[in-house]
């Protein structure tokens, strides 16, 4: 589920926030502060505010209609339903499981660095290949080539089989040729 919609001051809302839901009986979170969490019998209810979203999701149905219930007493917002697009990663809940897979954030890639016409590839790159600097290369855009590793580390959060082909190319930022 996500809340959508809360447009007050981020500050002030997160603290009047974070205050709500400990009188609630969850508890933050030890390594991300942002994340709460309430224990009912064997059950779990999640709730990960970014910025002035709210995302949760429990292992009883009956626990994420009750937090929705209390927040829209308590906050003026939408309830949007289930979760489908969050920070360019697409999800698609099933009965087997989630599936998180961020196609639209390749294709808008492959668009803003002009690569449509670029020849596909089964596997990203060999691990025996032997890369050095080309002294004699053509300089290209340090700043677009620093923008194109960042955002394959990025796409490496759904598709960790690149993070050798991106790691590999980052070594090389200082004077890209």
């Amino acid at each position: 589920m996500a809340l959508y919609g809360l447009k007050q001051a981020h500050r002030p809302w997160y603290e009047h926030l974070s205050k709500f839901l400990l009188e609630k009986d969850f508890s933050r979170g030890k390594v991300d502060t942002t994340l709460f969490i309430k224990r009912k019998l064997h059950d779990i209810l999640l709730v990960q505010i970014f910025v002035d979203d709210i995302i949760f999701g429990s292992t009883n149905e009956l626990l994420c209609k009750e937090f929705s219930h209390d927040m829209q007493s308590e906050f003026e917002m939408l309830v949007m339903g289930e979760l489908n697009i969050f920070l360019g990663l697409q999800i698609k809940q099933t009965k087997t499981g989630i599936l998180v897979n961020q196609s639209k954030y390749c294709k808008k890639l492959v668009h803003r660095f002009g690569m449509e016409n670029a020849k596909h590839m089964a596997t990203s790159m060999n691990t025996a290949c032997y890369l050095d600097k080309d002294e004699a290369g053509q300089s290209i855009d340090i700043k677009q080539y620093r923008g194109m590793i960042g955002s394959l580390l990025y796409l490496s959060a759904s598709r960790p089989d690149i993070m050798f082909s991106v790691c590999m190319c980052a070594r090389f930022q200082s004077n890209p040729k």
